[in-house]
């Protein structure tokens, strides 16, 4: 698998300036490109940054109704972030099996290590309710689900250089939330944001590179 070192800052750049949204609808087959940054190649599973993304500053709600606060509860651990929503009939359940299949060819005590956080753009209808019932089923019982208010969660995917849209309803009600589809591995060690997945990223890929992720090297 080819790696390519990038900057975060030239990331977020080409994020904000050239970013394209997948729009996953519920029921609605149209969708937009997936969210890419430029410089990134398509066969290419994972980008190394060697100007890492600081981890976002939020605290949203987690499966229990606890507050989850991201920075202080994934200190010094291996952490994979994606944004998505569980009504979403492609990208984001695929991803998340993707990452649960991966997960699960490690040891015990790396999967032990390893944390999952989904976080939702769809608040609204991605309950704390919800995000329980979905992530056993689509991802792994071990995975932490988030929700809260909208513009918090926007404003964190920001600094990541994801973006991500309100959910809409179009005239025949099919409702779709437009988000970026990049899974972000922070470093143990740093936490910060180091390793870049696109959408075409497999479970082999995160089988690979996960060993070294937990251990905060380069993939």
């Amino acid at each position: 698998m080819r790696k390519k070192t990038l900057s975060a800052v030239t990331a977020a750049l080409a994020a904000a300036a050239t970013l394209t949204l997948t729009a996953c609808g519920s029921g609605d087959d149209s969708a937009k490109p997936i969210a890419d940054i430029q410089a990134q190649e398509k066969t290419q599973a994972a980008t190394v940054l060697d100007q890492p993304f600081t981890k976002p500053d939020l605290v949203l709600t987690d499966t229990q109704g606890k507050p989850y606060d991201l920075r202080e509860r994934t200190q010094g651990k291996p952490t994979l972030i994606y944004f998505g929503y569980t009504n979403c009939p492609d990208v984001c359940p695929l991803t998340m099996s993707n990452i649960a299949i991966a997960r699960k060819s490690l040891a015990k005590a790396d999967q032990d290590k390893l944390q999952v956080v989904f976080v939702t753009t769809d608040p609204a209808r991605d309950t704390s309710a919800e995000l329980a019932k979905w992530l056993p089923s689509a991802g792994d019982p071990s995975f932490t689900g988030l929700t809260g208010d909208f513009s918090a969660i926007q404003a964190g995917a920001r600094q990541l250089g994801i973006g991500i849209e309100a959910a809409t309803k179009d005239k025949d009600g099919l409702v779709s939330s437009t988000h970026g589809a990049q899974v972000i591995a922070f470093s143990p060690k740093t936490d910060d944001g180091y390793v870049l997945y696109g959408e075409d990223a497999t479970s082999d890929d995160y089988a690979k590179d996960l060993p070294k992720i937990i251990k905060g090297e380069n993939p």
